[in-house]
């Protein structure tokens, strides 16, 4: 895993998909490198003033001379390091702010596109992918992707020709005093190799760590209920523990190798300095006294040197390890945006009206390879006519409506509505026109209002109110604290289920659609509320093709076509006295499952 990590810092295809997000930032990328170059030439000059400063200043040894001359040298000197000192703190300023600026606008960018691309997924690649795999690449993975700027390869470059102006500036002042400086920098070097390796293994570790607490704690809180339930709490905690004990050792190894490179650091530069005044004494030893004020200009300068040296090797081994997250981060968030597997909206046809015409004409579906659910499913439904499907579980009835709204592709055949197929309608349209209720009702974190609208300006509160009369909730909701501005809370934990139903029949009869689709719509409301809800159904219906698939006896049987499904093939079709007076498959399934209801 480290060896692929480290590899793809040296991918220039990768890094160039990167900085193309950066492409609209021009201007900011193009001052962080001036910036940095400014910079890197500003390090020696402190130090070469200094060494100035002493060769001319204490140079002269006579007071007279000292006042008169060399005092106000050291005064101009003096000042002009005070403004080079501020020239320095502004420009590191902003070099640091229009890094970190950069890489934010790339961020909110690469955000956008990955979840659009989320948004349009084929919603297979949701029953293939972890939630909360894709909410890590949208949100931590990205974020990763600002280090690249801000942590990453432009402070890299930024203290790697810093370094290289230092040195410079050694070698140019005294070649051999600089070799004698740099003796013990191979040390450092292999030091800081396997710093980078250690702690990139242990950067690793900490992320698997931290996605499987996330995980596990995300889950075990949303099922708290069951777990309570069984009485499963303290099995439940030792598995808790256990992944925390594996967070927090992956977290010690990296603050180990922290621990052991910076006092190895701290040595190599102290035995640098060591090695700086032994050559310093020995010189001293070998020349006139004379020239001994410009052997302790060079020393004094080289010692700053030396710390302006080390500064940036201390964390350039830690920035490398951030690039390289970095870059592991932005290939997962490019697999994402790469993913080919999306609804395609290549359809132009968008109608003023809809009439609902439905034909399937010898379909056939599978959810991966070809393992059919679906197997050369034909059948109309003519408009404002209800067809009701029934079958046991697994037979395929789900997938049937899936399909209509274009939630999957089918492998064979076609889908078409009044006439034409389903894939040349505009998507937005097509789906717009096709109203859905679910068994799983899903309500998001916000307020009834919100959640029945679906934050659509275009339906007024007086549209959501009628609507709510119809269906019957309205008195329930005026109830609710606040009323329709109640926060029903994450996935409407504050409502029974049978309450989250009835908001999503407001929700399908506000959008006043075409093509009613209700999945097992009755089957979380109680019997004192289905005579109610019944007549909102008929209501909704009314002059709708509505597709029905229910348990309930009394949904079905007015239903106008039945269609019986098994194993994804269709067994019988017809009205419900047909096929009771047939006395077939769905005969045997009506008598199974609806025996209790049965009309003498």
């Amino acid at each position: 895993m480290a060896d692929a990590s480290s590899k793809k810092i040296f991918d220039v295809s990768l890094l160039r998909r990167v900085f193309r997000f950066a492409a609209p930032y021009k201007k900011k990328f193009y001052i962080s490198i001036v910036l940095s170059v400014l910079l890197a030439l500003m390090s020696p000059l402190r130090p070469w003033l200094i060494q100035i400063t002493i060769n001319h200043g204490i140079k002269e040894q006579t007071a007279a001379l000292f006042i008169k001359g060399a005092g106000g040298f050291i005064i101009e000197i003096t000042i002009i390091q005070i403004a080079l000192l501020l020239i320095e703190s502004i420009a590191r300023f902003y070099f640091t702010f229009t890094t970190a600026s950069l890489g934010q606008s790339v961020v909110k960018d690469l955000r956008i596109s990955t979840y659009q691309k989320i948004l349009n997924l084929n919603l297979s690649q949701f029953d293939k992918t972890p939630i909360g795999t894709l909410t890590t690449r949208t949100i931590n993975d990205i974020e990763s992707v600002n280090d690249i700027f801000s942590e990453g390869l432009i402070p890299i470059i930024a203290d790697l020709l810093s370094i290289i102006a230092i040195l410079v500036y050694m070698f140019q002042a005294d070649w051999r005093l600089t070799l004698v400086c740099l003796a013990p920098f191979p040390v450092l070097i292999i030091a800081t190799y396997y710093f980078k390796e250690s702690v990139n293994k242990s950067f690793i570790r900490v992320r698997n760590a931290v996605a499987s607490l996330n995980a596990f704690v995300q889950e075990h809180i949303t099922g708290m209920s069951l777990v309570q339930a069984f009485a499963a709490e303290d099995r439940e905690f030792d598995k808790f523990r256990k992944i925390n004990r594996e967070h927090r050792n992956a977290n010690i190894k990296a603050i180990f190798a922290y621990s052991v490179f910076f006092p190895i650091v701290e040595l190599i530069s102290a035995f640098s300095i060591g090695l700086l005044v032994w050559w310093a004494a020995k010189e001293s030893l070998a020349i006139a006294p004379e020239k001994a004020a410009n052997v302790a200009g060079i020393i004094t300068a080289f010692i700053l040197c030396l710390n302006l040296l080390f500064r940036p090797l201390r964390v350039i081994a830690d920035k490398f390890n951030v690039l390289q997250m970095g870059m592991i981060a932005s290939e997962r968030v490019f697999k994402v945006l790469d993913n080919t597997d999306v609804t395609m909206n290549a359809g132009k046809i968008a109608p003023a009206t809809l009439k609902g015409n439905i034909e399937f004409k010898n379909v056939w579906f599978a959810y991966t390879d070809e393992q059919y659910v679906l197997k050369d499913i034909s059948f109309q439904i003519g408009q404002g006519k209800t067809i009701a499907i029934v079958g046991h579980t697994g037979s395929g009835k789900t997938s049937i409506i899936s399909l209509i709204n274009r939630l999957y592709h089918i492998q064979k055949g076609a889908i078409e509505i009044d006439e034409v197929n389903i894939e040349d309608y505009e998507l937005g349209f097509l789906r717009s026109r096709i109203g859905v209720v679910l068994q799983d009702v899903f309500l998001f974190s916000g307020s009834v209002m919100d959640n029945v609208t679906l934050r659509n300006p275009a339906i007024k509160k007086e549209e959501v109110i009628r609507a709510a009369k119809m269906i019957g909730i309205h008195d329930f909701i005026e109830r609710l604290p606040g009323g329709y501005d109640y926060n029903v809370m994450e996935r409407g934990a504050t409502l029974s289920m049978g309450q989250r139903q009835l908001l999503s029949f407001v929700r399908a009869l506000l959008y006043d659609p075409s093509v009613l689709i209700l999945d097992e719509a009755t089957s979380s409301i109680d019997s004192e509320s289905e005579a109610l809800l019944q007549q909102a159904i008929d209501k909704l219906i009314a002059g709708r093709t509505s597709i029905v698939i229910a348990h309930r006896l009394s949904t079905i049987r007015k239903a106008h076509t039945i269609l019986v499904l098994d194993k994804g093939e269709i067994k019988e079709m017809g009205s419900h006295d047909e096929l009771i007076r047939k006395q077939g498959f769905y005969y045997q399934l009506h008598k199974m499952q609806f025996q209790e209801q049965l009309v003498d």
